[in-house]
């Protein structure tokens, strides 16, 4: 039931960063950035304001991951696990994902 509801919790994380959206979406279209297998957003290709959007999107990942351990009672690794299984789920074909720390086109 606790992974139901922080699996709730992450997808209502993903439209909290709504500010974000067309940047990231931009940034992932362009092949600049992709998901990582620590739940957070990483640089492939660097360009003009990608380490920043990289940055403050995942500075506000990680503090909704710490709210999020801190109320369902488990660790913050163990969010950031499940929020990256459902970044890689929720990646569109032709982005960027992690796999054994190399950047693959999923």
């Amino acid at each position: 039931m606790k992974l139901k509801a922080i699996s709730t919790l992450i997808i209502g994380l993903s439209m909290s960063f709504a500010a974000f959206a067309i940047s990231i979406d931009d940034a992932k279209s362009q092949g600049l950035v992709g998901e990582t297998t620590s739940g957070y957003l990483g640089v492939v290709k660097n360009g003009q304001g990608v380490q920043q959007l990289v940055d403050e999107v995942n500075e506000k990942r990680k503090q909704k991951y710490q709210q999020l351990a801190k109320k369902n009672g488990i660790t913050l690794e163990q969010v950031e696990a499940l929020a990256a299984k459902k970044a890689y789920n929720k990646t569109q074909s032709g982005h960027y994902i992690q796999v054994n720390g190399s950047w693959v086109k999923k």
